[in-house]
């Protein structure tokens, strides 16, 4: 953290230098700029009143560092102090500017020198032109000679970075003395506090997390244990009077369909432990498709009518095509559990609806029955693994008591929404609403 303190404040530094720099040739070169112009005036004013004593011969004493040019109205060359043989001036721009308005100024490469230079031009009483010049390189001489003073900004800045340093580590050293084992310690300022309790407290939830985890991993162990000693127990019981030779001839057939039933049973629970480990982990990712809610409602009605028919339920299917994008088998699975159990807790002569349509570019899956219905005070929790609302009535009919959390685990994978309607010997609706389809 210190680390990344000091480097935020090297490049901050760094950047304040440099963009401090830039600033300052700029405005330096402006500044140098203007008093050059404001030197090449008031000597060409000088220059005039010279000129208008001493004539020509004046111009030749006075040795200035600067060039001077005396210009006829008509461009041609009086007197030139550098280049004697300098062509018609006319055309020259601030020429023209002093003829016009009484002075002229700019920056051009000479046709003389070849060099940059910065001109003054001034109307004298006469009509003739009174020229100073100078090369613009003797501005930026005049820039470099104030560089020195750079030289205290950089000191400055190693000064600045030296003391982030020093501050970096002084503000981390107090979060690196927290103490965080103990909810009853004090933060080093008091501007840590804060946020030691947000620690403290972010401790005490991650606690309670695993706690609760904990306690859930427990009663679904001892959950799974006790559904899958139940049936091994039967096995075991009947293979045991098998062996011994203790069972009728005419009861075998019976016994073998009792082991039957009693494996399936076990088969069907670690199928539904397989389901549900899978839906738990972080990443389980198969590849989603699209998949017509309607024609998978049907392959599963197809699938639960000859049960249906034997518990004396009528199974019938509604509704319109509506596609969804998920997993066909996931999807498939929490339909049939829908199905299922709306079959297996329906009355004799009892109907079960599955009805499918499309709402505002979602797809909505509803099972409706009227069977035996939930009490109110265990519609909260019949989404839970292994809960059930009436153990004995559930033991008869059969079930793990994980098809409800299996639904409730695959709608959640498929960004589903669950609504649970139930009165109890009245029926029950359970709908689900899939957002719309993501192309």
């Amino acid at each position: 953290m210190s680390r990344s303190i000091f480097r935020t404040s090297l490049v901050v530094g760094l950047l304040v230098l440099v963009f401090t720099s830039a600033l300052f040739f700029v405005l330096r070169y402006s500044q140098a700029e203007d008093e050059t112009y404001a030197a090449l005036r008031q000597e060409a004013a000088y220059a005039e009143q010279g000129l208008l004593r001493g004539g020509e011969g004046y111009l030749r004493a006075i040795g200035d560092i600067n060039r001077i040019t005396w210009i006829r109205p008509d461009g041609s060359v009086i007197f030139d102090s550098e280049f004697p043989e300098e062509g018609n001036q006319l055309g020259c721009p601030e020429v023209q500017s002093a003829l016009s308005s009484g002075e002229g100024q700019g920056i051009r490469r000479s046709g003389s020198s070849g060099v940059q230079t910065m001109y003054v031009a001034r109307l004298c009483a006469d009509g003739s032109v009174l020229r100073l010049s100078r090369p613009l390189s003797a501005v930026r001489t005049a820039i470099v000679s104030v560089t020195p003073a750079l030289w205290v900004v950089v000191l400055a800045t190693l000064l600045s970075l030296l003391g982030a340093f020093r501050a970096s580590n002084r503000i981390v050293r107090p979060i690196n003395e927290m103490d965080l084992d103990h909810e009853d310690a004090a933060a080093p300022y008091p501007e840590l506090t804060p946020l030691l309790e947000r620690i403290q407290e972010q401790k005490r939830t991650i606690a309670q997390q695993n706690a609760e985890r904990e306690s859930l991993r427990k009663e679904f162990s001892a959950n799974v244990s006790h559904e899958l000693k139940t049936p091994l127990t039967s096995i075991s019981g009947f293979a045991e009077l098998m062996a011994q030779g203790d069972v009728p001839p005419e009861k075998v057939q019976e016994f073998s369909s009792d082991i039957y039933r009693e494996s399936q049973r076990m088969i069907d629970l670690v199928n539904d432990i397989i389901h549900l480990s899978r839906l738990d982990e972080e990443g389980f990712e198969p590849e989603l498709e699209s998949v017509d809610l309607y024609d998978l409602a049907a392959d599963t009605v197809d699938s639960l009518c000859e049960t249906a028919k034997r518990q004396g339920v009528a199974l019938r299917l509604e509704g319109e095509h509506a596609a969804v994008q998920g997993v066909w088998g996931l999807i498939g699975e929490i339909v049939y559990n829908l199905c299922d159990n709306a079959v297996k807790y329906n009355r004799p002569g009892g109907e079960v609806v599955v009805s499918v349509h499309a709402q505002d570019g979602a797809a909505v899956l509803s099972v409706a029955d009227t069977g035996i219905g939930i009490p109110s005070e265990h519609q909260s929790r019949v989404f839970e693994r292994f809960y059930r609302v009436d153990k004995s009535h559930s033991k008869a009919i059969g079930g793990t008591g994980l098809g409800l959390s299996i639904v409730k685990h695959g709608a959640q994978f498929h960004h589903a929404e669950i609504a649970l309607e139930s009165e109890q010997g009245m029926g029950t609706r359970i709908t689900l609403t899939f957002p719309k389809r993501r192309e």
